[in-house]
Parts: structure tokens; C-alpha cells; sequence
């Protein structure tokens, strides 16, 4: 089953020892790739638009001026199909209801949801390592 390709998942955060952190937990779990960081919207912008990867974690503020709505805004606007996961330390409803509105498929709180979060994150690896084993058989 190594041979099958993994969730190629993206972490845009500001806070870098928390991207790291959280990058090299996911990257030791199975049917996970981590394929880049970013600690500011331009910079997650840009490097999505090149990997195109499966799955985005996206933290709401990053300073300075942009944050993850802008991300969000970018990757839908630009027709940009990951599946988008917002992380947040600012789990407001107001905030869920934008990102849901915007088109994230999952909204987590940093301090209180991270178990779920990586229950979505292990359903992900899961579908994708069923949908190629189908596509094989």
C-alpha cells in the first residue's frame, strides 16, 4: 500500500513553532504528506497556487494585513479544489459561519477541537487510500 499516493496536505499558520509542530505530527501519520508551510497569506497563496495540493489547514489571522479568509477567498475564487480546513484560536461563530459561507469544509477551534481535526485529516487518507485502491482493482 506504499505505493499509493498519500493526502498532500498544506499548513498556512503565523506562528512557526506551532507549524512546525503540528507538520511533524501529521507527517507521521499514515497516508499524510506534508507538502508546505506558510506563514503569511501571500506566501500560502502563492505556494498553493504551485503544489495544488489535496487538503489546506489555514489559520484565520496572519499578520501583517491578510489572513486566512484571504486565502480561502483566493483558493475558491481561483477555482482551486483542496479540501480546506480552518484552524483557529479565534473560533468565533461569526468566524465559522464566514468560512463555511466562503466554502471551508471544516472549521476547528486550536485549544479545543484538535482531536477532530485530525479525525478529518485521517478520513481524508482514508478515502484517498480506498479511492485508489477502487481505481486499481
Amino acid at each position: 500500500m506504499s505505493s499509493l499516493r498519500k493526502v498532500r496536505l498544506f499548513i498556512a499558520d503565523d506562528h512557526p513553532a506551532f507549524c512546525d509542530r503540528l507538520a511533524a505530527f501529521l507527517t507521521g501519520m499514515a497516508g499524510v504528506e506534508v507538502v508546505g508551510l506558510a506563514e503569511n497569506a501571500s506566501k500560502a497563496i502563492a505556494a498553493i497556487r504551485r503544489i495544488k495540493p489535496d487538503a489546506v489547514i489555514l489559520d484565520i489571522r496572519m499578520p501583517p494585513g491578510a489572513g486566512g479568509f484571504d486565502v480561502l477567498r483566493e483558493i475558491r475564487g481561483g477555482r482551486l479544489a483542496p479540501t480546506v480546513i480552518m484552524l483557529t484560536a479565534f473560533p468565533s461563530e461569526e468566524h465559522r459561519q464566514m468560512s463555511m459561507e466562503m466554502g471551508a469544509e471544516f472549521f476547528f477551534d486550536k485549544s479545543r477541537d484538535f482531536r477532530k481535526m485530525l479525525t478529518v485529516i485521517k478520513d481524508l487518507a482514508a478515502r484517498r487510500r480506498k479511492n485508489a485502491f477502487e481505481k486499481r482493482a
